[in-house]
């Protein structure tokens, strides 16, 4: 015979409705907005004020009227919103999120690709240090990757870092030369053309939607391609009630929750990213408590980056 705890089941929910309502308090008590990725946890996910990806996210942080920005998601996030921010204090509950774009991209490599490509304009994507955003011309996220490219009218060549594939992706859709660093998203870079293939078999009638961090021959496979915030708008508008979700597993959640009638299936269990997972409701309610860990930008390099940023952020 199964034996089911359920008072077991009954204290984990009694403790999670506790921390929830804490976090609401302290919110509410310190002024905080909680901004939360769409890789995050699905209770991460669901306590936030605004759930979305980078682009979305840095807008919010550069309006809010909030004392506090709670960042649930990666260091590079909450330094972005540092960066936009200077006024206002910003919390990372996990202090040790970090991103293997990020992460692997120094200034002192992106200082040699600058000196080997002279005459281009530097693109960086905002999955990077503050450091190497202020080494950059321009931000893009994967939302606006091709339209910040193309708004260079003044140059022909672009050096576009970190992320190798989805610079690879943003050079099939410009007239410009696009160097490119040899860094990449370890979540999306390891799903294999093997991985969709098989769900596809799987699931005929399923649109394969992919995020461009994903490899070229992925890519090729898929329906659709675009950011965790194009693919909401795709599921809405295609049509279609089956869909396989090529980019970390956190958005099946988030896709499963705004659309509650598709079926969404992740096409590799894979597809996971540590330290997004990193923020739990301990963390973030200890977070909002003692409001620590703090997020600060040097302030030298957050005004040249700021300049990266905010020219990003006037490209519509």
């Amino acid at each position: 015979m199964m034996f089911v705890d359920i008072d077991n089941k009954n204290c984990s929910f009694e403790k999670n409705q506790k921390l929830v309502e804490n976090i609401r308090r302290l919110k509410k008590e310190r002024n905080a907005i909680i901004l939360t990725h769409n890789y995050q946890r699905p209770e991460i996910q669901d306590i936030g004020d605004h759930c979305g990806d980078s682009l979305g996210l840095c807008r919010i942080a550069a309006s809010s009227n909030a004392d506090v920005i709670c960042f649930c998601g990666v260091r590079f996030m909450a330094e972005s919103a540092a960066i936009l921010n200077p006024g206002k204090k910003v919390i990372l509950p996990a202090p040790e999120a970090g991103c293997s774009l990020a992460d692997d991209l120094s200034i002192e490599t992106l200082r040699t690709l600058k000196s080997k490509y002279p005459n281009a304009a530097v693109v960086c994507y905002v999955n990077s240090s503050a450091g190497v955003k202020a080494e950059s011309d321009i931000c893009c996220t994967s939302a606006n990757a091709v339209q910040v490219v193309n708004s260079l009218k003044d140059y022909e060549e672009v050096l576009f870092v970190p992320d190798h594939n989805l610079g690879h992706y943003v050079s099939l859709h410009t007239d410009k030369k696009v160097y490119l660093a040899e860094v990449y998203c370890n979540a999306h870079h390891d799903l294999e053309k093997a991985d969709a293939v098989r769900l596809k078999k799987l699931h005929p009638n399923a649109k394969f939607i992919a995020h461009p961090e994903c490899k070229p021959e992925v890519l090729e496979l898929a329906d659709f391609v675009s950011s965790t915030s194009g693919m909401s708008k795709y599921v809405g508008d295609s049509g279609a009630r089956e869909f396989i979700v090529g980019t970390e597993i956190g958005m099946v959640y988030r896709l499963q929750k705004d659309f509650p009638e598709y079926l969404f299936y992740p096409v590799s269990d894979k597809m996971i990213c540590n330290d997004m997972k990193l923020i739990t409701l301990e963390r973030l309610a200890y977070s909002l408590e003692t409001l620590t860990p703090v997020v600060e930008v040097p302030e030298k390099i957050r005004l040249k980056a700021k300049q990266a940023l905010d020219r990003m952020m006037k490209i519509k």
